[in-house]
């Protein structure tokens, strides 16, 4: 089902660096790079360096203002310009998002590595494409958020609506996508499905099944909220419940997908269980939907993970795998067994999985459905 696939990769994208405390450290891109080389799957791929992407472009998704205030903190030289009140308003007075000499031009990188897959995808250059440095999801129109200055996925969404494409975003990364979320809330052109831990116990405290879209956009925004100490079972079932089935109801042309992997049982910064396995099921469902729908185009980001070494290097290469079509490239670097909770834990996973995806199902009035692989 593969055709001419793209992996954006550079040296450029390791200048997106906050400070040498950050958990979001451009390293684990490097790392999960090598090691598709290493199990031989760049052989199946063309490897090209990122772009750096114009004001023009950022301003797709984010204000002028903001981008020219993100350049002035950027630059030592111009810091000096922005007053307080203005670089809190933007979202840089906390840890998560610190100023940081450069974040400007290295940020713009990584949105152009998510451009210049999109654009391979659209004009047919490629089938299939994998910006693993992508998939900022949290930075709003104005606001830094998340770790996240400019967000790219976004802003390559934005650029394929100009190109006249029905775009479907689903995002697996263990914190709620809110930063696409609320820059599409009233298209109903782009469909944006997120799973991610509930927002009452992570960052950024949203992605509720009552958050389904505004005006003539209603219905093209799902989420689904997975309780603490989920495990691969419940993670890949609630995927089953309501990716394909909204995707299918949806019909897209274009099929892009944030692929954090912050899920994983060893992630320091969330409470879910899940494995690398999950990674195989994963890749293999998205890739054969947009075959399914979308003539197979399908663009890949990244987004969370910290555990670096451990963990991202291992789930992104198993997307990777699944999106060239050689799985069996990848199989020893599966978890050998899942992190599953005890049973007080599982029933209340289930219970509450049960109970959202009913009211998504009511908010969106469209029948979804939980297999419990026990039942």
């Amino acid at each position: 089902m593969s055709g001419d696939v793209r992996l954006v990769w550079g040296e450029a994208f390791m200048a997106y660096r906050l400070s040498e405390e950050h958990p979001l450290q451009p390293i684990r891109v490097k790392l999960a790079v090598e090691l598709i080389r290493e199990l031989g799957l760049v052989e199946f791929a063309e490897l090209v360096p990122p772009r750096t992407a114009t004001d023009q472009e950022l301003a797709l998704c984010h204000s002028p203002r903001y981008v020219e205030l993100v350049a002035a903190l950027s630059d030592p030289a111009r810091r000096s310009v922005v007053s307080w009140e203005d670089r809190a308003e933007a979202g840089f007075a906390s840890a998560d998002n610190p100023v940081a000499d450069g974040m400007h031009e290295a940020c713009a990188t990584i949105v152009g590595g998510s451009l210049m897959a999109a654009e391979a995808v659209h004009t047919g250059a490629a089938l299939h494409s994998f910006n693993p440095a992508g998939g900022l999801h949290h930075a709003m129109r104005d606001r830094a958020s998340g770790f996240c200055v400019y967000n790219d996925i976004a802003i390559a969404v934005a650029w394929l609506r100009t190109q006249g494409h029905r775009v479907a975003c689903v995002d697996v990364d263990v914190h709620h996508g809110d930063g696409t979320q609320a820059l599409f809330y009233s298209d109903p052109e782009v469909l944006t499905i997120s799973l991610h831990e509930s927002g009452r116990y992570l960052f950024p405290g949203t992605g509720f099944p009552d958050e389904v879209g505004a005006g003539a956009a209603r219905g093209t925004s799902a989420n689904l909220p997975l309780q603490p100490y989920s495990w691969d079972e419940p993670l890949l079932a609630a995927f089953e419940a309501v990716v394909p089935p909204l995707l299918r109801e949806f019909r897209p042309t274009i099929l892009v997908t944030q692929d954090g992997c912050d899920t994983h049982f060893l992630d320091p910064l969330a409470h879910i269980q899940g494995s690398t396995a999950i990674w195989p099921h994963i890749g293999r469902r998205f890739h054969e939907l947009a075959h399914e729908l979308c003539e197979g185009r399908w663009v890949a980001t990244g987004g969370g993970g910290y555990a670096i070494r451990e963990v991202v290097p291992r789930a992104w290469s198993l997307l990777f795998a699944e999106m060239v079509e050689r799985p069996d490239l990848a199989r020893g670097v599966i978890d050998p067994e899942p992190f599953t909770p005890g049973p007080e834990a599982q029933a209340r996973v289930w219970a509450f999985l049960d109970r959202d995806l009913q009211q998504l199902s009511q908010e969106l009035e469209v029948p979804l459905h939980l297999d419990r692989p026990d039942s």
